[in-house]
């Protein structure tokens, strides 16, 4: 059986590092604080949610949350988010997505204050993130699977990487840093040919389709590093990712569990974005 990577113990590391960074940044008479918005009451959003403001507790950081009604109106959104931006005591805003059809993402993305935009929403950090420059804000899960990589010491300078997904969430930011850190990356997506056998020509592979166990031990080469982007409920009830983990494990020298895996570094990368924004401040 492969390594399984614990990041919650990843993770753990990074919050200590942001609470010592909050405790700095109040010594100074900054109290770091993150809004959040959501639309409605999407359970997988509210779980989200609740364990962002559980590692603000742990690192001193303030979580507001903003709830909207499933059916608030443009103008009423718009004016929220420009009251975030306007806020000096707000130094990131985290918009929960996908928004309902009738809020339309590509105005808002445009309204969001650039310097704000900790889950890097807004075109300006995204194009940032596209030219290597790191001086904007990355997409919060892509960093944490770049994060996972350096953390764990996995070598990708030159290895073949297969990013399975496209979206401007998670696969094409992904795939810009990984570029950054010199690997050979391949974006894969549900109209690849021959999808099954390119993928299992990667050394590193990174599934982020949102679809429940798709990735079985056929995708996977012998001593391919797994990275599970996935965030998925089984039919039994049960949070898995995007990779089938009993019929992969074996296969993979290193693979990253559902729960336990991206997601626990993904809040911890979100809160070191806040701190960046409350700097700022300085």
């Amino acid at each position: 059986m492969g390594q399984v990577l614990d990041c919650r113990e990843a993770a753990k590391i990074f919050l200590d590092n942001i609470k010592k960074a909050s405790l700095e940044l109040k010594g100074k008479g900054i109290n770091p604080t993150l809004g959040i918005v959501r639309v409605g009451k999407r359970e997988d959003d509210i779980a989200y949610e609740k364990g962002i403001l559980k590692n603000c507790e742990k690192v001193d950081i303030i979580g507001k949350v903003h709830e909207c009604s499933e059916d608030i109106n443009m103008d009423s959104f718009i004016k929220l988010i420009e009251e975030l931006n306007a806020d000096p005591l707000i130094h990131g805003i985290l918009i929960f997505r996908p928004l309902p059809k009738h809020l339309d993402e590509n105005i808002i993305k445009h309204i969001i204050n650039p310097n704000k935009d900790v889950d890097s929403m807004n075109p300006l950090n995204l194009a940032k993130v596209f030219e290597g420059d790191l001086s904007g804000y990355s997409p919060c899960t892509s960093a944490a699977v770049i994060e996972i990589i350096k953390h764990f010491n996995i070598y990708i300078k030159g290895k073949k990487v297969a990013v399975l997904g496209r979206s401007m969430v998670v696969g094409k930011p992904l795939a810009m840093m990984l570029l950054k850190e010199d690997a050979t990356v391949m974006i894969c997506h549900s109209k690849t040919e021959n999808l099954k056998e390119t993928v299992a020509s990667a050394d590193i592979v990174a599934a982020a389709i949102g679809k429940a166990k798709f990735i079985g031990s056929d995708y996977i080469k012998q001593g391919a590093v797994v990275i599970d982007v996935g965030i998925n409920v089984d039919e039994n009830g049960k949070l898995c990712g995007d990779v089938d983990f009993e019929a992969v494990k074996d296969k993979a020298s290193l693979i990253t569990p559902v729960p336990g895996g991206v997601g626990s570094v993904t809040t911890a990368v979100l809160l070191k974005s806040v701190i960046k924004g409350a700097k700022m401040m300085l």
